[in-house]
């Protein structure tokens, strides 16, 4: 999966080689390479042949050649003594194998370290970045700050972690200063610097900032329209920057609806450059394909959105290109001038574009399978995984999954076909093989059938009498795309895909019955704002229902946030709310005026009644009991219903599956979300200071269990004594 790895699966060797975006197949015949193809590593699929050969790049600094292994064996014994023989970074590049964190000894392995100086010319442009000064100083802070700790923390012990000096691996600070001081520098800055023989002028300025409109609440698309008003009257061309395509759609729409009518999506820089005109001249209108024009603010409205292509009436910008490019902030030159998204709207945090892995969840797991696995094949039941292989079809190779069954039955299964296999859960100690054509599995399959069948029956009705039913109609109306664009982040795509499934189903006429599924922090949240604001602003009232009341106020809080600005009445019921503004609630509730309320399972008693109940929205379904499940049903009998939950009880999962419930899935984690990884090693007080200061220095948040409750005082004074920079 990651760049350097590589798996042996019989005569097949996969590789992943660093610096490549797919990964090469090798097949051999005995010692010799019979084809060399490239694959897809999220789908394990083919995707051609490798006919020019390949080069393989190191994917480590550090090699582990005869003569890298004897200097460092000798230089470590020469440098810690004879005790440090016992350690596991000696005896592991004695054996030639690689450690993590190998590269902290590089000097050991190699002559002499180059650094980046020493491969300049005396005559190469250097341009230095304004803020690279307290970046250099932050950064040897920490490099001594880790090798102080690391020396104190350092015993006589065989297995003991022994520090290199900084010096031997890194620049000192006096070198650098002598490096930097004796070669010619530029300086970039921003900010404008007096003409001298030193100083050069771009003519480059920041982009404008609308931070002041938008603190102070104010219509922040008004301002962009008079500010791109501003700069084509200066004979300039106006290009607005976003993130994404539908970030582009969605401010296209919400600048046509402030009064801009004529902006051209363009899909290459070079467009963007044609696609200006001269500045617009005072009551020009926007008659011409990429022509200007504009009436002061003050004139009479534009038309409704859509009515452009059909009416040209004034509009208070010129023609500007919108265009979809990977910038943070924006520039203006003599000539151009370019905004973005973060410009705009403020910060957004946009997600590393990946590859599109196939939605089978088998295919994802196919490279964590290991020969002798358990799996499960839809027809013949329980195999042992032997790895890919292939089987001669015609004149061509075709790969295939080698099974194992009873009795040493083998049975090959085309890759293309690996939708009919599925991992074992359980535990595989014990479980018998399956015989291939054997009656076994499927008299398993047949007594499992006829159990889903006994509750299938009233499932199957309830979900027939909510299809029969007219539901109502709920769709996206002109502030949505507003609301839309408050969320911070960029949508990933399952989580655009859930939304689009979401109103497919709010606008079908019929009731809804969804169940999204996600990871915590994945966006389920997002999905269901949005649709409790098309149901909203649609006349018709929305109830949340959560299991606990710190979820109910962490959701209301959310809600209260977001809502801001809209004509939208927002309510709460729980424990926690005052007796007094319950009963108003319920009143409220009752009388239509409550447009949304969130609460726990006070939602679910019998004094509280809807005008206009349209959507009800279930956060984490599996922690309500059978109880409360049933006046939930009583709730949703002809309203749209909108589930959500990280771990759904194999029920609902089930009938989500069976088609008796719609499925959404989030399987994209946002953005800064990294893959969970878990490391069993002894206490190192070193490491966990590390660990805790990387995390605190990103913004992020440590939880910091331990087994038993006595140890918690120790814990607390250690983090005091040797982490002191972050908050306990």
């Amino acid at each position: 999966q990651d760049s350097g790895e590589f798996a042996v699966r019989g005569g097949i060797v996969d590789l992943f080689p660093a610096g490549e975006s797919e990964g090469l197949r090798l097949d051999f015949f005995g010692d010799e390479i019979e084809s060399v193809r490239r694959f897809d590593p999220g789908s394990q699929r083919t995707t051609g042949n490798e006919q020019s050969g390949f080069t393989l790049l190191p994917a480590s600094e550090t090699l582990l050649d005869e003569d890298s292994v004897k200097r460092f064996r000798s230089r470590y014994r020469e440098r810690f003594g004879a005790t440090a023989t016992g350690d596991p970074i000696y005896q592991a590049v004695s054996e030639g194998r690689r450690l993590a964190g190998i590269d902290h000894w590089l000097p050991l392995f190699e002559e002499r370290l180059d650094t980046l100086f020493e491969h300049l010319a005396d005559d190469d442009i250097v341009v230095r970045d304004a803020h690279d000064a307290g970046a250099a100083d932050a950064r040897f802070e920490a490099i001594a700050d880790y090798y102080e700790n690391r020396k104190r923390a350092q015993s006589s012990d065989p297995g003991s972690y022994r520090p290199l000096e900084p010096e031997t691996l890194y620049l000192a600070r006096d070198e650098w200063d002598r490096l930097i001081a004796g070669r010619p520098l530029h300086l970039a800055t921003p900010f404008h610097e007096p003409d001298s023989a030193t100083v050069l002028d771009f003519e480059v300025d920041p982009a404008r900032d609308f931070a002041p409109e938008r603190s102070q609440n104010a219509n922040v698309y008004e301002a962009v329209i008079d500010h791109v008003s501003a700069l084509r009257k200066a004979g300039k061309k106006v290009v607005l920057a976003s993130y994404s395509a539908g970030a582009r759609e969605r401010l296209k729409g919400l600048l046509a609806d402030h009064g801009l009518k004529k902006a051209i999506e363009v899909d290459t820089w070079q467009e963007a450059l044609g696609a200006g005109s001269a500045p617009p001249r005072d009551g020009e209108g926007d008659h011409a394909k990429h022509g200007g024009g504009g009436a002061e603010p003050g004139t009479a409205p534009p038309p409704p959105r859509g009515s452009a292509a059909r009416s040209p009436s004034p509009s208070r910008g010129g023609s500007v290109a919108l265009a979809v490019l990977p910038l943070d902030h924006g520039f203006t030159t003599a000539g151009i001038a370019l905004l973005t998204e973060q410009d705009m709207l403020g910060d957004r945090l946009v997600r590393r574009r990946k590859r599109r892995k196939s939605a089978d969840a088998f295919m994802s797991e196919l490279a964590t399978l290991s020969p002798g696995d358990l799996v499960v094949h839809a027809d013949h039941g329980i195999g042992r995984f032997e790895g890919l292989t292939q089987i001669p079809v015609g004149t061509s190779p075709h790969d295939c999954v080698a099974l194992e069954y009873s009795g040493g039955d083998k049975l090959y299964v085309p890759v293309e076909n690996i939708d009919i296999l599925s991992r074992y859960g359980s535990e595989s100690d014990g479980v018998a093989l399956d015989k291939l054509g054997g009656e076994a599995w499927q008299r398993r399959k047949a007594r499992m059938k006829e159990r889903i069948r006994e509750i299938a029956g009233e499932l199957i009705k309830t979900a027939a009498e909510r299809a029969l039913r007219p539901g109502a109609v709920v769709e996206q109306d002109t502030s949505y795309a507003a609301f839309a664009d408050r969320f911070p982040y960029e949508e990933t795509e399952d989580q655009d895909r859930a939304i689009s499934d979401v109103f497919g189903d709010l606008s079908a006429g019929r009731p809804m019955d969804r169940l999204v599924c996600g990871d915590v922090g994945f966006g389920k949240t997002e999905v269901a704002l949005r649709a409790a604001f098309a149901a909203a602003m649609a006349g018709h009232q929305v109830a949340l229902v959560c299991p606990t009341t710190l979820l109910a106020r962490q959701h209301y809080n959310t809600f209260v946030e977001r809502f801001r600005g809209f004509p939208i009445e927002i309510g709460r019921l729980s424990r926690l709310v005052p007796a007094k503004e319950a009963k108003e609630t319920k009143e409220r509730l009752k009388a239509g005026q409550v447009d949304i309320v969130i609460g726990t399972h006070a939602l679910l008693a019998k004094t509280v009644e809807f005008k206009n109940l349209g959507l009800v929205i279930v956060d984490e379904e599996q922690r309500f009991g059978v109880t409360h499940k049933e006046r939930l049903k009583a709730l949703r009998t002809d309203v749209h219903v909108l589930t959500l939950t990280a771990t759904p009880i194999p029920r609902t999962l089930q009938m989500a599956m069976s088609g008796l419930r719609e499925l959404s899935v989030i399987q994209t984690p946002p953005v800064d979300r990294l893959a969970v990884r878990t490391y069993v090693t002894p206490w190192d007080p070193v490491v966990t200071r590390e660990a805790l200061l990387r995390e605190h220095f990103r913004g992020g948040q440590t939880y910091f269990v331990v087994p038993r409750i006595s140890d918690l005082s120790d814990i607390e004074e250690w983090l005091r004594e040797e982490v002191p920079e972050v908050k306990a």
